[in-house]
């Protein structure tokens, strides 16, 4: 992680995530664009994020605001969870992409 490349692509990450994706988050909302494939959320169960959107239902209620179907859940483990319990995490991932596709809307 000490290499300069790693350092710039999260700083970067950061500054897009203050600046430039919060103007197409306005747009998407002003538009009603919406994310309409399969989206699965995962986040550490030991930070704060449930804490933080309590208000507003925790972060599954915050992505089904963008996207129609959210799937997800807290991960034991810190901020990088997949490090900490990676087979926990691979089980996440392949539950959610081994299902199969949902191709009718209307429900």
């Amino acid at each position: 992680m000490h290499a300069p490349s790693h350092i710039h692509a999260i700083c970067e990450e950061y500054r897009a995530a203050a600046t430039l994706d919060r103007e197409h988050d306005r747009s998407d909302k002003a538009t009603g664009r919406r994310i309409r494939c399969p989206l699965l959320a995962l986040w550490s169960g030991q930070g704060a994020l449930a804490e933080w959107y309590a208000g507003e239902g925790g972060p599954l209620a915050l992505w089904r605001g963008w996207a129609d179907d959210v799937r997800g859940q807290a991960m034991p483990g810190g901020h990088f969870f997949p490090e900490a319990n990676p087979a926990q995490t691979a089980e996440a991932l392949a539950g959610f992409f081994g299902e199969p596709v949902r191709t009718d809307r209307s429900g």
